[in-house]
């Protein structure tokens, strides 16, 4: 069992956080997810205190993210890592690519026939979720693989929880956080990176790289991760009181 985090002290702190299961209760549907205004005061304090130094990194698109989170706009990593807002405000993104209307047809055929599969279109990515029909899983993962490989190298599957997705090749949670280490005001400071999903353990090997902080929400046996909370509440609290002892004057 990995060790609570103790309260983050020495810094200054980079962060990075994930959405889903992280900051947010996993939803049935990704549309169904609600942010409300305490978790907004909370984000946008630390963006304030932390002179900006504050990611979100998703496997959601910056379009779903500012959507969610409006008015609150903050750097992001899209699409695990397949598209990057800075905190500049200057988008990095791939190329959009036709051939993945083929993937969103084959898939949304798929899931016509099959009751509580759902197909989430990223724009430049595609999902296939089946939480709410468990049963479909070997199928749905199948399907994914086989439209992923009529596409050659481009693109690779993408696992999480309850969710198989078609997503660009050569990037990752992992070269996103990176990147923005190199940029104003993320450099020079200590990442922390806060996920719950297979989909982040490149991200938790990469912070761990880069002497941070990796903290993954829930319990699982195998992670790069170094440190556990319990769920969203937990995450919400431990972020909250860091911010409190700053704002206290209580860390330098």
């Amino acid at each position: 069992m990995l060790p609570v985090p103790a309260r983050l002290t020495g810094g200054p702190w980079a962060f990075f956080l994930d959405v889903d299961g992280t900051l947010l209760d996993i939803a049935d549907a990704p549309d169904l997810v609600h942010v409300d205004a305490p978790l907004l005061n909370l984000l946008d304090s630390i963006k304030r205190v932390s002179g900006g130094a504050v990611a979100l990194v998703s496997g959601r698109s910056i379009d779903d993210l500012d959507r969610l989170f409006q008015p609150l706009k903050l750097s992001a990593a899209g699409l695990h890592g397949a598209e990057r807002r800075d905190a500049q405000g200057r988008l990095h993104l791939r190329p959009a690519d036709a051939r993945l209307q083929r993937v969103r047809e084959a898939l949304q055929a798929w899931a016509v026939a099959r009751p509580g599969t759902l197909v989430e279109d990223k724009g430049g990515a595609v999902a296939l979720h089946y939480r709410l029909a468990p049963g479909e899983e070997v199928a749905a993962r199948e399907l994914v693989e086989r439209v992923a490989a009529g596409l050659g190298g481009d693109y690779v599957v993408q696992e999480g929880k309850l969710v198989t997705e078609v997503r660009p090749a050569g990037v990752s949670k992992a070269t996103a956080i990176r990147q923005f280490m190199t940029e104003q005001p993320f450099t020079g400071l200590r990442p922390v990176f806060v996920g719950d999903d297979v989909t982040d353990e490149d991200g938790f090997m990469a912070v761990r790289d880069l002497h941070g902080l990796a903290v993954v929400v829930g319990a699982r046996r195998q992670t790069h991760a170094t440190h556990c909370l319990a769920d969203v509440r937990a995450v919400q609290a431990w972020l909250g009181d860091w911010l409190t002892r700053v704002v206290n004057g209580e860390m330098q």
